[in-house]
């Protein structure tokens, strides 16, 4: 007996070759495209990164506890609370201009200083009636100290300042003279101007 065998038709070469070369690109593609996913998360997502701890200080979640400060109104919102003001007694600051402006020339210079001064103190309002009463008198002392006083003293601030105080010291001894009490405590200079 004889055996016969049929072979299947032969499959022409390369065939298989076409499907495992297809089989192969197909794998590799998903290989990159699951790769790429991998990055990208990895890249977005790093649980190293410090985006989620600044996302977590700039939105506080709303379960956060609020200092005893902070209140919140009818819209969700944190307001600002209101904190009582302290009963203190204070005193009251009293002002007086001198109505026209003083000028005079200063220490040897040819330069001359314009200027307008005012006085405070925290007196009653007995020191600014003084003030007004004596005005001519005080002038006067005024001018006498700014004549004691160089053009670069006047210049710098400190100079400035130690004029103010020569200024008050004059008033003050003025007014202990014609009234028994000086009270002013501070000069001040709305305008100033070398000339």
């Amino acid at each position: 007996m004889t055996a016969e065998t049929t072979d299947a038709p032969a499959a022409p070469p390369g065939k298989g070759k076409k499907i495992l070369k297809l089989l192969g690109t197909l794998i590799g593609a998903t290989a990159l495209v699951g790769a790429g996913f991998g990055a990208g998360y990895f890249y977005f997502a790093n649980p190293l990164s410090p985006n989620a701890d600044i996302l977590a200080l700039i939105e506080k979640p709303a379960e956060e506890p609020q200092g005893p400060e902070v209140e919140m109104g009818e819209d969700g919102l944190p307001r600002k609370a209101v904190k009582p003001t302290p009963e203190q007694e204070l005193f009251v600051t009293s002002y007086y201009t001198f109505p026209e402006p003083l000028t005079t020339n200063l220490a040897g210079s040819r330069r001359f200083l314009q200027m307008s001064v005012g006085v405070s103190t925290q007196y009653d309002q007995t020191v600014i009636k003084n003030v007004e009463t004596h005005q001519l008198a005080l002038r006067s002392d005024i001018l006498g100290v700014l004549a004691t006083f160089t053009e670069e003293q006047a210049a710098t601030r400190e100079g400035r300042e130690e004029l103010a105080r020569a200024m008050r010291d004059a008033m003050n001894k003025r007014l202990e003279l014609l009234e028994g009490f000086g009270g002013v405590e501070d000069v001040f200079f709305p305008s100033f101007v070398l000339q």
